[in-house]
């Protein structure tokens, strides 16, 4: 009795172990299984990911090798002249080299060099109430830019809600300034434009704000992560002072006054 028992006690003792190595080795399997599929459910994923992530980079290397491009070929169009060269290029393109068109032309923009530093974005007023400023503006802007000595970025215009931002060389950003701008209108929403500048564009060094009326919507002081110089043009009202006054303390910038010798 006790013989037998011990055998049979003894050929389950080796059953249950051949048991358990099968149920070892059937759960490797599957978790080498589960690894495999996870692996392959990852990687269908991380393909298309990785694809989409390439065309995005290659078409920003695209857009800065254009932007470069551009800079290049201001470059070698001004290659060897100063700034005051610079200048008399534009009042002479602008038909305003001579005479008293130059006389009328001579301005002085105070608090320009006071701009910190290398590059602006001007924020331009695209109303109506520019409309007759529109072909006397682009060469001021193009002098404004050139005496700041700083590298004009980007350009925006703004009018009843609605605008746009340009890059490129000043020369393309200012004629696409005035096909673009409507120049009509009436509602002067500068809070909306700042939005538009910094979300279609690089934060500068500055912002530059031209127009001639205060706001009709909220400007969010907080929320403009550049110093804002402002530059009121034409009949300057109270109004019209305080708010270019406030929007540049507020933001650490200055307001600028036009002068014409």
């Amino acid at each position: 009795m006790s013989i037998r028992t011990r055998r049979r006690t003894g050929g389950t003792m080796y059953e249950s172990f051949s048991a358990l190595s099968l149920l070892m080795l059937a759960a490797f399997i599957f978790l080498f299984v589960i690894i495999l599929i996870t692996y392959r459910i990852q990687d269908t994923h991380e393909v298309p990911r990785l694809k989409k992530e390439l065309a995005e980079a290659q078409a920003e290397l695209d857009r800065t090798q254009k932007r470069l491009n551009v800079f290049q070929r201001d470059i070698s169009e001004q290659n060897g002249l100063g700034t005051g060269a610079q200048v008399e290029l534009v009042l002479e393109g602008a038909g305003l080299s001579e005479g008293q068109g130059r006389k009328d032309f001579d301005l002085f923009v105070e608090g320009l060099r006071d701009i910190p530093g290398t590059t602006i974005h001007m924020v331009i007023d695209g109303t109506g109430s520019m409309h007759g400023a529109a072909t006397f503006l682009i060469p001021v802007l193009r002098v404004i830019a050139l005496r700041s000595g700083k590298d004009l970025d980007a350009v925006t215009w703004f009018s009843d809600g609605r605008g746009d931002t340009f890059h490129g060389s000043m020369s393309s950003m200012l004629d696409a300034l005035i096909d673009g701008a409507p120049f009509t209108g009436s509602q002067e929403t500068i809070g909306a434009a700042f939005k538009r500048a910094e979300q279609n564009a690089d934060v500068p060094s500055a912002y530059i704000l031209i127009g001639d009326e205060p706001s009709d919507d909220r400007i969010y002081y907080k929320k403009i992560k550049a110093p804002v110089f402002t530059l009121p043009l034409g009949r300057i009202s109270p109004s019209t002072r305080w708010e270019y006054e406030t929007l540049a303390e507020e933001t650490g910038g200055k307001m600028l006054w036009l002068k014409f010798k």
